[in-house]
């Protein structure tokens, strides 16, 4: 069957679709990443100083943690029905959204991250003369940085997967695809878009491993020691 009969057969894989909505799709998968990428990095912004609250102020510990928690539970359509109150049908609806579920991944990996700094680099770098601020930022975040970065490839594929339920307002990525091809039933739509999520979020893990990798050299040393001769 030609490619332009997969269209009028309505097929799972078909090639002219492809080709014939390729902008619709490079347009989507813009919006997509847009959407994840900001969702991630403000959720980064407020997990970090809401990580060093609860690590300073033990009595805050509990209720970040608890917080951060509840909030992961709450189902996707109810979260963003919520919040357009506030923000109407906007793609602010999907980013707060998505910032609010990123947060018990981020801020349990950079509490795990600072905990597993050793007590014996800190004691030498105050004994050095750093001060708190200098500590952390020279001493404290490098040697964190394994399980930030851990913690930002979870919060990152899961956002990607999240994005897709934007569709229920309009700003869904290659979710509002797949929710018009599932409306529709055109089968090529919904493989396709599904296809580049699952693609999108392949990408996001590898990319993200090296970057970690190469921010934290010493983690593949102590890996070669670990496997012997």
């Amino acid at each position: 069957m030609s490619e332009r009969g997969c269209l009028r057969a309505n097929d799972w894989i078909c090639g002219e679709y492809v080709s014939s909505r390729s902008q619709e799709l490079v347009d989507a998968t813009v919006e997509h990443v847009g959407i994840t990428s900001a969702s991630v990095a403000i959720g980064l912004l407020v997990a970090f100083p809401l990580a060093l609250l609860a690590r300073r102020r033990g009595a805050f510990a509990g209720p970040v943690l608890g917080l951060t928690s509840v909030l992961y539970t709450v189902p996707s359509l109810a979260m963003f029905s919520l919040l357009m109150p506030l923000f109407g049908v906007s793609v602010s609806v999907v980013v707060t959204g998505l910032v609010l579920y990123s947060l018990t991944v981020l801020v349990r990996n950079i509490l795990a991250g600072l905990d597993a700094v050793p007590e014996e680099a800190r004691e030498a770098a105050r004994g050095m003369g750093y001060g708190p601020i200098r500590l952390l930022f020279e001493v404290e975040l490098p040697l964190s940085l394994p399980a930030l970065l851990g913690g930002v490839r979870i919060a990152a594929v899961s956002t990607i997967a999240l994005t897709t339920v934007g569709a229920i307002v309009g700003y869904g990525g290659l979710g509002t695809l797949i929710l018009e091809g599932l409306d529709s039933n055109f089968k090529a739509q919904v493989l396709t878009a599904s296809v580049i999520c699952v693609v999108l979020a392949v990408a996001a893990d590898v990319m993200l491993l090296a970057v970690q990798r190469v921010l934290t050299p010493w983690t593949r040393g102590r890996v070669r020691a670990g496997k012997g001769p």
